[in-house]
């Protein structure tokens, strides 16, 4: 089992790669999961048909200590097993802190052991990479991460922020930083911008997503490039990055 955590300022579309390389990797028949780490919880929804699922926090509310799997894990497209750790009740307690609940429910729950996952997705949130919006890198969950940047000054910045937390991590033997994902938003002179900006995080754009109205299209549908437009080339170039991802990390 491999854990991968894709990082990314708010916004930035980590969601849409995450999701897209959980779907790409279930059509090449591997078990994947997907766990959104997000108040948001919109991480899954276009593997699960635009459908927002129950978070953790919620069922937990709800349920107490009653919470099961079946509470919280749900089969999206091509069975990617689809998970969202939500977040507080708005204006009360820490976002962060939801994260680190729902992983340890998650283990109290042997969710790994019972869904046996060949790759393990982790969606986060990386505007702020600090408590539990750290746990990914920190815990020893992920073993690699991928930040997901365009050429803009502010996403950039993130990036930056976000390199620097794993650096400062990885030297106590947790994740390391695997390189960066540019999603293109066609601002001037992006492709050099990034490339700069990874040169001095230490590490390689190891893909250049192209800016495409297919995946607006695709989730228009609540639905995955791969799974809206399997024969696009959109979705031959999520293929591309799936297949170098697994090249990085070993698999």
């Amino acid at each position: 089992m491999k854990k991968i955590a894709i990082y990314g300022k708010g916004g930035i579309g980590k969601s849409t790669t995450t999701s897209n390389l959980s779907a790409a990797l279930a059509r090449k028949g591997l078990r994947v999961m997907q766990i959104g780490c997000d108040p948001k919880a919109d991480s899954t929804k276009n593997l699960m048909e635009g459908r927002k699922i129950p978070t953790v926090l919620d069922m937990l509310r709800e349920k107490d200590d009653q919470v099961e799997l079946e509470d919280i894990c749900f089969a999206g497209y091509g069975n990617v097993v689809c998970v969202e750790s939500g977040g507080p009740t708005p204006g009360i307690g820490c976002a962060g802190r939801g994260i680190i609940t729902a992983f340890e429910k998650l283990e109290e729950l042997d969710a790994f052991a019972v869904y046996r996952p060949d790759i393990v997705f982790y969606d986060v949130l990386g505007d702020v990479v600090c408590g539990g919006f750290a746990m990914p890198i920190r815990g020893g969950y992920a073993d690699n991460v991928f930040i997901v940047t365009s050429g803009e000054m502010m996403a950039l910045f993130a990036a930056d922020n976000i390199a620097r937390a794993i650096g400062n991590f990885g030297k106590r033997g947790y994740a390391k930083l695997s390189g960066i994902i540019q999603n293109s938003r066609n601002v001037e002179d992006e492709d050099e911008l990034v490339r700069k900006a990874a040169g001095e995080m230490h590490t390689q754009v190891l893909h250049i997503v192209p800016r495409d109205k297919t995946v607006q299209l695709a989730e228009n549908q609540g639905k995955t490039v791969i799974e809206a437009f399997p024969d696009s080339p959109m979705a031959a170039d999520y293929q591309v990055l799936a297949d170098k991802v697994l090249e990085v990390i070993g698999q």
